[in-house]
């Protein structure tokens, strides 16, 4: 029997991409139960860009719930819990405050079979479902029980981003604005920094677009000492541990593009529906089948075959990622470009003198 649930609340504690990945079911629930109340429970890293989704009432900081889970509970009148990640605490936190339905995939860990009682079996494996189609599984308690497909997931995506003046004004002085996510706080296989330079040397041809280095203070001091002839490139700006996520996720939204390998500002970006090029070796389970970014204007490179011992590799980058040649990514840039051009005159006011045809 399906459940009914008043307050669901959906946890996702681990990295950004993945808690992006994971938003849609939120607002598939609201589609099939408008008047069920959704909070979201992540590390308060990632809280800033989940408090942007219109479909999430509450988010709920990992941090500051473990010091008293209890007294959480007691307020929030949580009637239904989504494991939408292995997590023996909160499995067992749930459990403990008997909460009416805990839902979790009792085919991944033995302790799902224990604390939670509204199971789901799938396994990820050989599957050809996409990362952000294997969190649909969780709504099958509910009655919900097709997956969709891609398009529809990408339509569910519902952010509401603020426009900040100070990164507008940034942007005013270049026509094209590319972001690069050089880094991936090593969650996946890098582009080489080598090609990032040719990238920006072959793009410095256009000298209406105008780079942007993203990342951590630790990414930026990497590239500081890593990449040193990609920074002194006159079209290349280093903003590495300038933003927080919050102004970071605006930082995206107000450019024209954004460059990364598989990292969570590449999934934000796809979500906020940015331009957006994902750049993957076509090795199982960090394909683009899997991880590909998914949005209204995001696409994934990846080479047809899998580099020698790629898949037992922990190497940072592999020669499925040196292959990526940076002439075809040049290619994608200078098509956005033209899009945006195009975009651009089509939106430019006419003036008192002109004649319209």
């Amino acid at each position: 029997m399906a459940i009914t649930s008043s307050h669901v609340l959906i946890c996702r504690t681990d990295n950004i991409g993945d808690v992006i990945l994971t938003l849609p079911i939120a607002a598939y629930l609201k589609q099939h139960f408008p008047s069920l109340k959704i909070s979201f429970l992540c590390r308060a890293y990632a809280a800033p860009v989940v408090r942007h989704c219109r479909s999430i009432d509450d988010v709920v900081e990992l941090e500051s719930f473990l010091d008293n889970p209890d007294a959480y509970f007691a307020k929030a009148n949580v009637d239904t819990i989504i494991l939408a990640q292995p997590n023996k605490r909160l499995a067992v936190i749930a459990f403990k405050a008997r909460i009416r339905n805990r839902i979790g995939n009792a085919r991944h860990k033995l302790y799902q079979m224990l604390y939670c009682n509204r199971r789901v079996r799938f396994k990820k494996g050989n599957s050809e479902l996409h990362e952000a189609q294997f969190n649909f599984e969780f709504l099958r308690p509910f009655g919900l029980t097709t997956i969709p497909q891609l398009p529809e997931i990408i339509s569910l995506y519902d952010f509401d981003i603020p426009e900040v003046a100070e990164i507008n004004r940034l942007f005013q002085a270049h026509p094209f604005n590319l972001i690069l996510h050089t880094k991936s706080n090593g969650h996946g296989r890098e582009w080489p920094i080598k090609h990032y330079t040719a990238l920006a040397k072959e793009l410095g041809n256009y000298p209406d677009i105008q780079m942007w280095l993203t990342g951590s203070p630790a990414e930026g001091e990497w590239l500081a000492e890593h990449a040193k002839e990609l920074l002194q490139q006159p079209n290349v700006s280093n903003v590495c541990g300038k933003f927080t996520l919050d102004q970071l996720s605006s930082f995206i939204k107000a450019a024209d593009g954004l460059i990364a390998s598989g990292t969570g500002p590449l999934h934000v970006s796809a979500a906020l529906g940015q331009r957006t090029l994902g750049l993957f070796p076509p090795t199982r389970p960090m394909h683009p089948g899997r991880w590909a970014p998914l949005g209204t204007r995001a696409q994934a490179l990846s080479l047809p075959i899998s580099c020698v011992g790629c898949k037992g590799s922990n190497a940072a980058s592999c020669d499925c990622m040196e292959n990526i040649r940076p002439d075809a990514v040049a290619k994608i840039v200078l098509q956005w470009r033209q899009e945006a051009r195009s975009n651009d005159a089509a939106n430019a006011p006419i003036s008192a003198g002109a004649v319209q045809r």
